[in-house]
């Protein structure tokens, strides 16, 4: 039987008997027709026409019974065996002459859920010891039997047969078929050369282990096909034992390509959601979505965010911020994060005004011109980038950035299954983008009112003042974290801090109240702050009695160029940081009272400090130390030796440090105020 016409049997395993050295043919169901025989058997009865009934297609036979053996042994399932049985075909070219054959017939389940009628036989005409020919009969039938079986339960691609070592032993011509490789080649170990380089070493381990356990072979792995490209592919195999020992492995192997590539769609797309899923931050959860699509789909991957404010359908430079800039090697060198210029006819501008992908492939390290980011174009050259790909980010029907993600060196090309799995797993996260990305609106609205109501510290002659405000990364609305400071009548400096239990707009309606008030009730008199703020605490029951907030009102005094002190009082606020210019810190421990909204009337203590010359004085809220599930005396211990190793730095730069060093939770907004005194 011809080769094509074996495969027109069907997805049946029978092609295993392909190299059996006795005839082997198989009808199905109980017309008993034909569809399949191997060349051994072609060899014996000539070329039949697969698909027609046993009768049909042998009608030329002439031997007694055998019609009535193959509906005996479908019917009952006892094999039959048959010794130098004579036939005839009345048109073979020994037409007329008899000759002799032994088979075995056996029925047998076809993988199509049919029973059948195995034969297996081989011709003993002439000088040949019948004995022998049936036990060598007997012995390929359970051989081939076994293998049949055992391939039953595996979807085939191709089979194959290997030695007890696990070395491949017969040609597979659906190997060859689908891998390019000649038998000369896979034979032995070589069909590992067929494998993807990266799996050779995992499966060849895998492999030996199975064989030396003779467990079931299930692997996936990735082949290498004729035009180059490689395929998953799924290789399950058994071992076949006889009296103990095995005797050979055979398997098949399955293209599993689409399957793949769904199932890792599939993931793929739930680990971008999963990711994105707790961030309220728009660069929290664009960072997410880079550590998802590094390494799976690319090596490098690059976020541009847009300004909101923008015509980008016109073709103008367009002014972006890489906000996200993610590698598969940490270690790796990446462009910095920073603002870019996009020439109005580069591929980033297209993509914005079109919302298309755009995907470029290149020799490793030699992009177009003009295809490289801004910035990057070093960098392309160092990584040997080999391709890119990108890909709009569309939110609430505006690009809100694009997506640039790069292969490097031999790792294959970003191809067009890549970029849709991109724009998939941007749209998938859509929901979350949306909800960060209105956030980050409601945020920039909030932290503007903040600002406003948050005045600007005054010019002292002899002092520097500098102030701080962070708004949360997970809260939109406006907070009731408030600082203040300005000059009283007598020509002292007042500064105050404080937070309003809440973190909503009306928490932010009270903080503006209460900085407001505190502001008049410092300037109507001159009174210790304690005082003050036992007026103010009147005030606050009169206005709500639900109202609560914490308070440090504080008054530095002394002449210019003189010694100068701190009147200060706390209200259930943490303590004032004083640092000395030698790098000493301490925080000033007394006049401790009630948060105010409690208390009523009760008297609020005062106290003095000293503040040495060149010395900072740090107020801020309870954001700067508090870190969930650790004591507030860790932050305030972590607080006071960063302020201390800083003592010389700049003001601002001692504000800014303090922001960016310390790790907090960023749950809870931050307000700072710090004074720098002068030279003595």
């Amino acid at each position: 039987m011809r080769e094509a016409e074996a495969r027109t049997a069907g997805d049946l395993p029978l092609d295993v008997f392909d190299p059996a050295p006795v005839g082997v043919a198989a009808f199905s169901g109980p017309d008993h027709r034909l569809i399949y025989m191997n060349y051994a058997y072609q060899q014996i009865v000539g070329e039949r026409r697969l698909g027609e009934p046993a009768r049909a297609a042998f009608q030329d036979i002439d031997q007694e019974g055998y019609f009535d053996l193959l509906d005996q042994v479908y019917r009952t399932g006892r094999c039959v065996n048959l010794r130098e049985s004579p036939f005839r075909f009345g048109d073979h070219p020994l037409g007329g002459q008899e000759r002799y054959a032994s088979a075995s017939l056996s029925r047998i389940s076809l993988a199509n859920g049919e029973d059948g009628v195995l034969i297996m036989a081989v011709e003993v005409s002439g000088n040949v010891e019948c004995t022998k020919s049936i036990g060598s009969v007997a012995e390929e039938r359970s051989r081939f039997l076994q293998r049949y079986q055992s391939l039953l339960q595996i979807e085939t691609q191709a089979i194959w047969v290997s030695d007890p070592d696990g070395r491949v032993v017969e040609p597979s011509p659906g190997w060859q078929r689908f891998t390019g490789q000649s038998w000369r080649e896979l034979r032995g170990m070589g069909w590992l050369d067929a494998l993807h380089p990266d799996d050779r070493a995992p499966v060849m381990d895998r492999w030996t282990k199975t064989v030396e356990l003779l467990s079931r072979w299930d692997a996936v792995y990735r082949l290498r096909t004729p035009d180059g490209s490689y395929r998953h592919v799924r290789a399950r195999g058994v071992p076949i034992v006889e009296d103990g020992q095995v005797v050979e492995w055979v398997g098949a192997f399955t293209d599993i390509e689409q399957e793949w590539q769904e199932e890792r769609h599939r993931r793929l797309l739930d680990e971008a959601a999963a990711a994105t899923a707790d961030l309220a931050d728009l660069n929290d959860v664009l960072a997410a979505l880079s550590e998802v699509i590094v390494p799976a789909v690319s090596d490098g991957c690059g976020i541009y965010l847009l300004p909101d404010i923008a015509d980008k359908s016109d073709p103008l430079p367009v002014f972006t911020e890489r906000v996200v800039n993610t590698v598969r090697d940490k270690g790796s060198t990446r462009p910095p994060l920073r603002t870019e210029r996009f020439a109005p006819e580069s591929d980033f501008a297209r993509v914005i005004r079109t919302r298309q992908p755009v995907c470029l492939t290149f020799p490793p390290g030699m992009p177009p011109p003009g295809a490289a980011p801004p910035g990057a174009e070093e960098w392309f050259v160092t990584m040997q980038v080999n391709s890119m790909a990108l890909v709009p980010v569309v939110v609430d029907g505006v690009v809100a950035a694009v997506v640039i993600a790069t292969v490097w060196q031999d790792r294959e090309p970003l191809s067009a299954v890549d970029v849709d799995l991109l724009s998939r797993m941007l749209d998938h996260a859509h929901t979350h983008l949306s909800n960060a990305m209105r956030f980050q609106r409601t945020q920039r609205v909030a932290l503007a009112l903040q600002n406003y109501l948050l005045p600007d510290p005054p010019q002292v002659p002899g002092l520097e003042i500098a102030a701080r405000y962070r708004a949360s990364a997970t809260a939109a609305e406006i907070g009731g974290d408030w600082y203040d400071s300005f000059v009283s009548p007598d020509g002292s400096t007042i500064l105050t801090i404080g937070d309003v239990v809440g973190h909503d707009l009306g928490a932010a309606v009270t903080m503006s109240q209460l900085r407001n008030m505190l502001r008049g009730l410092a300037m109507d008199r001159l009174e210790p702050p304690g005082d003050i703020l036992r007026r103010l605490n009147i005030a606050i029951e009169l206005l709500d009695e639900e109202d609560t907030a914490t308070c440090i009102l504080a008054r530095l005094e002394g002449p210019v160029g003189g010694d100068r002190w701190l009147r200060y009082s706390v209200a259930g606020h943490p303590p004032p940081l004083l640092v000395t210019h030698e790098g000493e810190a301490r925080y000033l421990e007394q006049a401790v009272n009630l948060l105010l909204g409690v208390g009523y009337d009760m008297p609020r203590t005062s106290a003095v400090a000293a503040l040495p010359a060149r010395s900072t004085l740090l107020l801020y809220t309870d954001g700067l130390v508090e870190v969930p599930g650790e004591h507030l005396d860790e932050g305030l211990e972590r607080l006071r030796q960063a302020a201390a190793s800083m003592a010389r730095e700049p003001l601002d730069s001692f504000c800014d440090k303090l922001l960016t060093r310390l790790p907090m939770a960023r749950k809870d907004d931050i307000a700072m105020i710090a004074v720098r005194l002068p030279c003595a």
